[in-house]
């Protein structure tokens, strides 16, 4: 049953000329001054969650996008300050890309986030998917095995880490502690310093192939999955949804489908069906202009995604239609009352669900992004929750 709500905000810049017929997105290039715009938005939204009784906030880790897509370099310290601008809703890292950190830094860093905030943060691992930012930083994407094998190891080290008073790693890539006298003892174990205050520490990671491997992974350390969102497309595929239960059955947990995932959803409220997908059109094509050509969108081949960066072609190019979103349930669109009675029945597909991340797609811009959850705390979120706005 559907008890707890959040968001997601990658950390786009307010833009301008978006839409398939705007600007292209690899001829974005905005200055410093607009970049770190997406802090003050970061706020807005954290601050506009908190007062609607929202439950979280999930932030996105990315490098080196001087489009304005995604501007967030380190959600622990964004996450931080916000805490202190809020006063209830947790942040979430979804995600913490951990191939482009030592293992030890981030765990440190989030324990350190965990002290300070007082248990206000949720870990959240991911792999990555821009070459331009894991590969910059020295690791593996293009070769995906390469890169699990680091991603696997990393949070190996990390949840030992956390977990263990003092603890040693000898593996592929990682020798902790170093081989080194110190201080005239040899070195054999090493202590995080600060270890977080709240264990287990609650960890979220992205299911995209749900590949068994990956998802006997997460099981293995009590990782929960994040579906849809962000760059997925919205909704949970049922195929995806059946083999996270699975997963967990193998590790021991016989579950309700939904069990230990959130769910994310696009939404977009107005009077009608029809008027919410025209409202939202030109959000829903800057977003595919993002993750199109990262091959993150279904349904597009290598003519479409060229289509998507000529602002001449795009408009008429058979690209996928937020009508076909909606369909799909990747979206919901329309009056509160339809997106009451979509989410009730996602609810029922999903008994285990208990969380569902509903928010706007990259290309919102703030006001929009304000009023839309506004909206849907008022007129959404009392049916599930049983509390009203602001209460």
């Amino acid at each position: 049953m559907i008890k707890k709500f959040g968001t997601l905000y990658a950390g786009h810049v307010d833009l301008e000329s978006t839409g398939f017929a705007g600007t292209a997105a690899n001829d974005r290039r905005l200055p410093n001054e607009k970049l770190v715009t997406a802090f003050d938005k970061a706020e807005a939204i954290a601050q506009v969650l908190d007062r609607n009784g929202f439950d979280t906030l999930w932030l996105a880790e990315h490098h080196f996008q001087h489009e304005g897509y995604e501007c967030i370099p380190n959600i622990l310290m964004l996450a931080t300050h916000l805490a202190g601008r809020t006063k209830n809703i947790r942040f979430g890292c979804g995600f913490n890309v951990s191939t482009m950190w030592h293992p030890l830094r981030l765990a440190e860093d989030y324990a350190t986030a965990d002290a300070l905030t007082g248990g206000r943060v949720i870990f959240g691992v991911g792999r990555g998917y821009h070459t331009r930012e894991v590969e910059t930083f020295g690791a593996p994407l293009l070769d995906n095995e390469a890169n699990r094998d680091l991603f696997e190891e990393q949070v190996d080290i990390m949840f030992k880490a956390f977990n263990e008073p003092s603890f040693s790693h000898h593996g592929k890539h990682y020798d902790i502690p170093a081989n080194v006298p110190y201080r005239d003892y040899d070195l054999e174990e090493i202590t995080l310093v600060p270890r977080p205050l709240n264990l287990p520490v609650e960890c979220y990671q992205p299911i995209q192939s749900a590949s068994q491997r990956g998802l006997d992974f997460m099981v293995k350390h009590g990782i929960k999955g994040l579906v849809g969102g962000g760059a997925a497309s919205g909704g949970a595929p049922s195929p995806v949804v059946e083999a996270w239960r699975d997963a967990l059955a193998r590790g021991g947990r016989e579950t309700e489908l939904g069990t230990d995932m959130v769910v994310g959803v696009s939404f977009h409220i107005a009077e009608t069906e029809k008027k919410a997908m025209a409202e939202a059109q030109t959000h829903f094509e800057e977003n595919m202009k993002m993750f199109g050509p990262l091959r993150m969108v279904r349904g597009l081949d290598d003519e479409k995604i060229a289509a998507l960066s000529d602002p001449s072609r795009a408009p008429s190019a058979d690209l996928p239609t937020i009508e076909q979103a909606v369909a799909a349930g990747q979206w919901l669109c329309g009056p509160p009352e339809l997106i009451v009675e979509k989410l009730m029945a996602l609810q029922d597909l999903y008994p285990g669900l208990e969380f569902v991340n509903a928010g706007s797609v990259i290309g919102t811009p703030q006001s929009v992004i304000v009023d839309q959850l506004e909206q849907f705390a008022a007129d959404v979120m009392p049916h599930f929750t049983g509390v009203s706005a602001g209460a």
